[in-house]
């Protein structure tokens, strides 16, 4: 019989979220979160995946293309969103764990300047 995937809605999100290297941030329990952001139709999305790297795998220097087209750091603010460096404005779209990763999709609101 096959295993039905396990999937959790989490409601304890990571408190800061600080840019690594070119595709890497680390929140504040140092775990390493792997970012893709996606724009359709003018909303900007980031997907975030917790994983586990290898120790050294990302420089602790930023790539200046990341750095200058994604935040260098998100702040969990009241209400389900994150607030960045620049004061823009981001919610929680779903933070859930399936079968063991965790995953977490944020999106710019209407009211933030662009990326």
């Amino acid at each position: 019989m096959a295993r039905l995937p396990s999937k959790v809605h989490l409601t304890s999100h990571p408190i800061q979220l600080m840019i690594l290297g070119p595709s890497v941030y680390e929140d504040e329990k140092k775990r390493m979160w792997l970012h893709l952001a996606m724009e359709t139709g003018g909303v900007v999305q980031v997907r975030l995946r917790r994983e586990n790297l290898p120790s050294g795998h990302t420089a602790l220097t930023t790539c200046p293309q990341t750095s200058s087209t994604m935040p260098l750091m998100w702040t969990l603010y009241p209400g389900s969103q994150y607030v960045d460096f620049m004061g823009r404005f981001w919610r929680i779209v779903h933070h859930i764990k399936e079968d063991g990763v965790e995953e977490m999709m944020l999106e710019k609101k209407d009211n933030s300047e662009g990326m």
